[in-house]
């Protein structure tokens, strides 16, 4: 789902002209810079994290009830 879709034209060129107004048109270029960079870091992040469930690696749970399971 595109943003034009959702707001239509008219809408897209209303948001556009707002974010100028109030970041300034210099802001704009940093913004999306640190956007695109911030991005980039999270696949990264993403990609050199390993999985948590690697098969092998669980225990199974142990079927005796633990001293705190029961009432005094």
């Amino acid at each position: 789902m595109l943003l034009g879709d959702v707001f239509g034209v008219d809408g897209v060129i209303v948001v556009v002209i707002l974010v100028v107004l109030v970041f300034g048109g210099s802001a704009i270029p940093k913004l999306a810079r640190n956007l695109g960079s911030a991005k980039n870091e999270f696949e990264k992040g993403l990609k050199s994290s390993k999985p948590t469930d690697a098969p092998g690696s669980d225990t199974p749970p142990s079927s005796s009830p633990s001293d705190t399971d029961t009432p005094n």
